[in-house]
């Protein structure tokens, strides 16, 4: 039985057995994401998208924005994940369609970072059921909001002030080149644990955008939706 929007209000870290079930029925083959699962749950997995769900990639300030939102005042969000410095919300198939060309109508629509929207035809890579091990590098897990404050969210501020007169280089010991701070892994913010999750669909997902948008201001560069690549980079 599928739970309720306000249900979805919680920051589940770890994929259950029935949440495996839900993200493996969009795959072709169920049986060998769950065979993949059974021996390596450590894994992150590359899943299509336009059967049991689309997913709106949004970048990391403006994803935690529109999910406070679902949050605090709409019903709520199904799973979310972050990767590579963007969050990525779970949605109803069919949302990667409407939701740019909804955008596109609304005053405050421009003003949102790019989305990147994947659906039918289009593949994401998934976080795995269960986070690895963190290395020595890697923040521990942060109790209650998930995204606010969530270092692994936010920007290198070195990669910020790159380029800037006067800006410190960070090299490595020995090789005299710049050392690039490692990739967070793919996670859970929200991890799917019912068969059946509630996901928004795009009428809800233009409302958190579009006030999102109109809290940030101009804090926010105004730029067109775009349409995403066949898979997500992963």
């Amino acid at each position: 039985m599928s739970r309720s929007p306000q249900d979805s209000l919680h920051t589940a870290a770890f994929v259950t057995p029935a949440g495996a079930d839900w993200l493996a029925s969009a795959s072709a083959s169920p049986r060998g994401v769950q065979a993949l699962w059974a021996t390596a749950p450590t894994a992150p997995v590359t899943l299509p998208c336009g059967t049991a769900f689309d997913v709106i990639s949004m970048d990391a300030l403006f994803g935690r924005r529109v999910v406070g939102r679902l949050w605090t005042d709409g019903p709520g969000t199904g799973p979310v994940a972050a990767q590579g410095g963007r969050v990525m919300l779970f949605a109803t198939p069919g949302t990667a369609q409407r939701l740019p060309a909804l955008l596109g109508w609304e005053e405050w629509g421009a003003a949102a970072p790019p989305l990147l929207c994947y659906g039918r035809g289009d593949a994401v890579t998934v976080p795995p059921l269960f986070p690895p091990d963190p290395g020595p590098q890697e923040a521990a897990p942060l109790e209650g909001d998930p995204l606010e404050g969530d270092p692994r969210l936010e920007c290198d501020p070195r990669e910020a002030d790159a380029g800037k007169p006067g800006a410190p280089e960070s090299r490595g010991p020995e090789s005299g080149t710049r050392e690039s701070a490692p990739m967070p892994s793919p996670r859970w913010l929200v991890a799917p644990d019912v068969r059946s999750p509630w996901l928004p669909g795009p009428e809800v997902l233009l409302w958190a955008c579009v006030r999102a948008a109109r809290n940030a201001g101009g804090d926010l560069v105004s730029t067109a939706v775009t349409s995403a690549p066949a898979a997500f980079p992963g």
